[in-house]
């Protein structure tokens, strides 16, 4: 047996800036970089532009056109905005439109075009008013609700041209920028889309020793809607939603192609908007495939004339990525010959990891700004960008054993690295390491335990490995921490929806997985009224299938219990109509080696046992927590919530073995939560990976032999058996 450690270089793009040029191309050789790209508001010389390295550029084919937007300012992009409500305390009340909102970000279209959208909400009621009882001012851009219904309250809905790109918004606050508002254009109008073609064209002959064009996503930007106090400046956002593709132009085509008209109130919904955490309407599918076939249409244009100069096109999956689904199955009409993805976690690696691509691509974190999103310090005093990028890699690195991935790279400024030398010994650490991982997967696929798992929610495939954003924006959804821990577990996963179920899909699989709130996408809403989907779902657990819930999976109301898989799962949620019932006493049951010490989850209030059959395997302040339930051949487990822990990582994966009737102690699962490994047989090679922040003493069966090693923090071995 011995240790790989050999020094590579290739596959790693490096953000190099003018200006310093010496310090782009010491740190290209250290971190084997094979490719230098520019990044927002940097540029890259001529001495490192004929360096001999692959040049990515990048180009965000909205923004940067201050001129021609200025001079067409009725095609800019546009949003349904909404007011907050207001109580009529008199027969008449009045709505300054943009006293919520961020006005440096918004201004209002009031032209008879966009006033036909408008729309004033009687909420109390839920009944829009009739166009005749609300004037508008535009002198004072100020709607008055005249005949108002006294202790009502009114909202108005109303069309706002977008003034200031929100990427562009967000980088200048983040990195205290003194330069022009950037403002985006809408490329849903003809004569943007002759000037883009145009501007693309004229692009490719300026950039001859540009290799890659780096689209920055495509059109239209996920929601982000800045509110007018600094206490609540983020009203709104939504990485999936697709709210900032409106226009007028858009809704009249829309109108002409389905034959019916689109309102402001099928965005706005009460002020709620259309979250991806929901479940969509039929208007909101509609609309969605309306712009996946605009963007897609016009997209590809775009990418020809990229391939006609030569270059290959890569589209950055965040920002303005709205209309680009990567699992949508127009998305190969693009032509796009790679996807690149900002990772924090290592369900977003999986996400890239998926695409059918040629070319996938990581942007890995801490990025190369002075502050974190969080707005902590990072490149500057009192950061520690060494440290932020161990735990980031800890967690991307598990993945990509799982799944392979191309390239990796890092995104910013690259300056800032010069006081820290320690983070750019880590990064030639790193960059090593992914090279030899991505030629282990070359050699074939990993080792993989029996049990074949789906993940089951609204958007199924066409979403996979995300809720619509990264790690730090929805953890508080335990499906998003479920992905997580499962990213990196040796198990084969797919992720399906509802209508999977009903066509036969669930034959595919040994484990299904439903996990989330009430009504949510994660856990399915109303779809869960439909007794056919029950059934399929019990005769599959019943013939030998594992039910794995979380939450208030399968959780409808107006059933006779609220998990409609309350019978499978031998657990229940009382709402409230169950006060005066009795509740099954029990006992906590230990199953050898099934709990790691350390794991466990959060209670849940109301949770109670149907028939007392579940064991209780974890409980609560007197509520059982864990359970399991033998259902026929099968299983249901349920657990009241999840949080991804590395003691909970490795007891969901013994939940898994033990609901669907494994041995907990399989080869290539190492004896200590705290590590991981994983073992590629065609070359006789055994990665193992120590992720915490203490030395792990750990042990492993491969093919019959014992490894036992001792792993330093954060650290990878990888091993020649």
């Amino acid at each position: 047996m011995s240790e790989t450690t050999n020094k590579t270089k290739g596959s790693f793009t490096l953000p190099g800036e003018s200006g310093y040029e010496k310090l782009t191309l010491e740190l290209a050789d250290k971190w084997g970089a094979d490719v230098i790209r520019d990044s927002d508001g940097t540029a890259l010389s001529d001495e490192i532009l004929n360096a001999g390295y692959g040049i990515y550029s990048t180009i965000c084919i909205i923004r940067d056109h201050n001129e021609w937007a200025k001079q067409n300012p009725d095609k800019l992009q546009q949003t349904f905005l909404i007011t907050q409500p207001k109580v009529a305390v008199e027969g008449e009340v009045s709505f300054r439109l943009l006293d919520d909102f961020f006005e440096e970000q918004f201004r209002i279209n009031d032209t008879a075009e966009a006033m036909k959208y408008w729309q004033v909400y009687d909420r109390t009621t839920g009944e829009e008013a009739d166009r005749a009882s609300w004037s508008y001012c535009a002198d004072s851009q100020t709607v008055t609700v005249t005949n108002a219904v006294k202790w009502h309250k009114y909202t108005v809905s109303f069309l706002a041209y977008r003034i200031w790109e929100e990427i562009s918004m967000y980088n200048h606050t983040t990195n205290n920028w003194q330069k022009e508002h950037l403002m985006q254009i809408d490329p849903v109008y003809e004569e943007t889309q002759q000037f883009m073609l145009e501007w693309m064209e004229n692009w490719c002959k300026e950039h001859p020793m540009t290799t890659v064009v780096r689209f920055t996503s495509m059109f239209y930007n996920f929601v982000w809607i800045w509110g007018h106090s600094e206490k609540n400046r983020s009203l709104f956002t939504d990485w999936g939603s697709y709210d900032f593709t409106v226009s007028t132009r858009a809704l009249d085509n829309f109108a002409d192609k389905y034959g019916y008209s689109l309102t402001a109130e099928d965005f706005v919904n009460k002020g709620k908007y259309h979250v991806t955490h929901m479940p969509a309407d039929g208007h909101k599918r509609d609309w969605m495939e309306f712009v996946n076939e605009f963007v897609v249409g016009f997209g590809s244009k775009l990418v020809d004339i990229v391939h006609r100069y030569g270059k290959q096109a890569y589209v950055f999956y965040d920002d303005s990525w709205v209309g680009v689904e990567p699992y949508h199955e127009r998305f190969a009409e693009f032509g796009f010959d790679g996807l690149i993805k900002c990772v924090f976690s290592g369900y977003e690696a999986r996400l890239c990891a998926g695409v059918k691509v040629k070319t996938h691509e990581l942007r890995l974190h801490p990025y190369l700004f002075p502050v974190g999103l969080g707005g902590s310090p990072t490149f500057m005093e009192g950061g520690d960008p060494t440290l932020e990028a161990k735990k980031y890699w800890n967690s991307v690195r598990r993945a990509l054993l799982r799944a392979p991935i191309d390239r990796i790279g890092l995104g910013g400024y690259l300056h800032l690295v010069e006081g820290f030398p320690d983070f750019c010994d880590y990064i030639e650490k790193v960059s090593d390491e992914f090279r030899r991982i991505k030629e282990l997967h070359k050699q074939g696929n990993p080792v993989s335990v029996k049990p074949r798992v789906a993940v089951l929610h609204y958007w199924g495939g066409l979403r996979p490995w995300t809720l619509s954003g990264h790690f730090h924006e929805t953890y508080m959804h335990d499906l998003i921490h479920i992905n997580e821990s499962l990213s990196g577990l040796p198990v084969n996963v797919s992720f399906i929806n509802f209508e999977d179920v009903k066509n036969g899909r669930l034959a595919e699989f040994d484990v299904v997985i439903n996990a989330g709130r009430m009504g949510s996408a994660w856990s399915g809403g109303d779809v869960w009224k439909d007794t056919g989907l029950v059934d399929l779902l019990t005769e599959w657990v019943y013939n030998g299938g594992l039910f794995l819930g979380v939450g208030e999976p399968s959780a409808v109301e107006g059933c006779d219990t609220t998990f409609r898989m309350a019978h499978v799962l031998g657990v229940d949620e009382d709402l409230g109509d169950r006060v005066n019932h009795g509740r099954w006493a029990f006992d906590v049951e230990t199953v050898d080696g099934l709990l790691p010490d350390g794991a466990g989850v959060e209670g849940k209030d109301h949770i109670y046992l149907t028939d007392g059959n579940a064991q209780v395997l974890m409980e609560s302040e007197g509520l059982p927590v864990i359970t399991a339930n033998r259902f026929g051949k099968g299983a249901g487990i349920y657990l009241a919530s999840y949080q991804n822990t590395l003691e909970n990582t490795r007891m969901l994966m013994n939940l898994i073995l033990y609901g669907a009737g494994e041995d907990l102690k399989q080869e290539c699962l190492t004896d200590n939560a705290y590590t991981e490994c994983a073992y590629y047989p065609a070359g006789k090679t055994l990665v193992m990976m120590n992720n915490s922040d203490k030395q792990q003493k750990t042990a492993v069966t491969v093919e019959g032999q014992r490894v036992e090693k001792t792993i330093e923090p954060y650290d990878t071995l990888i091993l020649k058996l």
